[in-house]
C-alpha cells in the first residue's frame, strides 16, 4: 500500500501543476470554461491500473485520453474499432483495454504486459475498518478516558453553527453514520461548527460561489479531540499522513478546519471530483492530474474560492482547508451533543 502511494506521487510530481491562489470573481473564468463531460466511451477507462512497481494511470483531458506511467505521459489515439487504442507520435505502440460486460475496463494491457484495475483508497479503508471491527467500543472507551494536550494563551473558542449564516450550505457529515472510512458511528448527531471568523468566511465562499451555479456541501468542520485520537490509534502508520496526531491536536480540533466540497444548484446533486472524500490515497491530492479535465476544474475551483477567502489547502487532501490564524484556537473535546442545538427550520 505504502509503495502505491509513493507511485501515484512520483506520477503526481511529474503530471500535476499545482495551482495558484486567487480572488475568485463571478464568472467560471476564474478557472477557465467548465470543461464537458468526456464521451461515455471514455468514462470506463480512466483510472489507476497496475502495482507500485508499474503503476498506470489513465486520464480525460479535451476530450482525449492520455497515460501516465512513471515519468512518460502519452496522448491516446481511440480506435476505429475495439479497444487498441495507438499512442500519438509512435504508431509503433499500443494500448489495449479489457472491458467487462459492463463497459468498464477490468485491466489495461501496456507493452505486453497486463495490469489489473486498482482501488488504493478501498485497500486502506479495508485494511482500517477491519482492525475497528473487532472492538469499537473498547476504542471509544480508550479515547474518552485519554486528555487533551494541555495549551495556554488561546483565543476564547466560539464555535457558530455553519447553517445558522447560510441555510444554503448543505451537511452531509459522515462521522454521524456508519459511511466514513472507520465504519463506525463517531459523532452523536450531525452538525458543522467552526469559530465564528472562519464560518464567516466559509458563509462569503458559498456567496460567490452561488452565481457560478454552485452550493457548498460539508462533510465535517469542528472534531472532537478523542474522535481525532480514534483516528490516529486505527490507522496505520503509512497512511498517519491522512489523520492528525493527538499530541499535538487537529486543525479540526480547533474548530479552524472544514473538509467540504460542492454541489449543482440545478439538480441538487454532489459533484464529482477526482478522488472520494476521505480517500486515502494519492488521487485526494489536490493536484493529482489523474481523473477527468471537469473533475478537476471543480476540484480547483473550489481551491480557489476557499483561498480567495483566507483558507489553505492541505497537502494530502483537496477536501480539507485550514483557516489563516488556526493556531490561535484551543483544542477542543466537547462532543456535539454539548454544543448547542442548530434550531428547527
Amino acid at each position: 500500500m505504502t509503495r502505491i502511494l509513493l507511485a501515484l506521487c512520483a506520477i503526481l510530481a511529474f503530471a500535476g501543476p499545482a495551482i495558484g491562489g486567487g480572488e475568485i470573481r463571478p464568472t467560471a473564468r476564474a478557472v477557465g470554461d467548465l470543461p464537458p463531460s468526456p464521451p461515455s466511451s471514455l468514462l470506463g477507462l480512466i483510472g489507476e491500473y497496475g502495482e507500485a512497481s508499474d503503476l498506470v494511470v489513465v486520464l480525460e483531458d479535451a476530450g482525449t485520453l492520455h497515460l501516465v506511467r512513471g515519468s512518460e505521459r502519452v496522448r491516446l489515439r481511440p480506435p476505429g474499432t475495439g479497444d487498441v487504442w495507438r499512442v500519438a507520435g509512435d504508431p509503433l505502440r499500443s494500448v489495449r483495454f479489457d472491458r467487462d460486460r459492463s463497459g468498464r475496463a477490468r485491466a489495461v494491457v501496456v507493452d505486453g504486459r497486463s495490469l489489473a484495475r486498482i482501488d488504493v483508497g478501498a485497500l486502506a479503508e479495508q485494511r482500517i475498518r477491519a482492525g475497528v471491527r473487532a472492538d469499537p467500543e473498547a476504542l471509544r472507551r480508550r479515547a474518552l478516558a485519554a486528555s487533551p494536550p494541555v495549551e495556554t494563551g488561546k483565543r476564547d473558542s466560539d464555535l457558530v453553527a455553519l447553517r445558522h449564516l447560510d441555510p444554503s450550505i448543505r451537511l452531509d457529515i459522515r462521522y454521524a453514520t456508519t459511511n466514513n472510512f472507520m465504519g463506525i458511528r463517531l459523532y452523536d448527531r450531525p452538525g458543522a461548527y467552526l469559530q465564528r471568523p472562519a464560518a464567516e468566511a466559509v458563509a462569503r465562499v458559498s456567496a460567490a460561489l452561488r452565481p457560478l451555479g454552485y452550493g457548498l456541501v460539508i462533510h465535517d468542520a469542528y472534531r472532537p479531540w478523542f474522535v481525532t485520537w480514534m483516528f490516529w490509534e486505527a490507522t496505520p502508520p503509512e497512511n498517519h499522513n491522512f489523520v492528525a496526531n493527538p499530541a499535538t491536536g487537529s486543525r479540526h480540533n480547533r474548530g479552524a478546519a472544514v473538509d467540504l466540497s460542492l454541489y449543482d444548484l440545478r439538480n441538487g446533486r454532489e459533484v464529482q471530483m477526482p478522488s472520494r472524500y476521505d480517500e486515502f490515497s494519492g488521487r485526494a491530492l489536490p493536484t493529482y492530474p489523474g481523473g477527468t479535465a471537469r473533475q478537476r476544474w471543480l476540484r480547483d475551483l473550489l481551491r480557489r474560492a476557499m483561498e480567495a477567502e483566507g483558507f489553505t489547502v492541505y497537502s494530502d487532501e483537496w477536501w480539507h482547508f485550514d483557516y489563516e490564524g488556526w493556531r490561535d484556537w484551543p483544542i477542543g473535546n466537547r462532543p456535539f451533543g454539548a454544543l448547542e442545538r442548530p434550531p428547527r427550520h
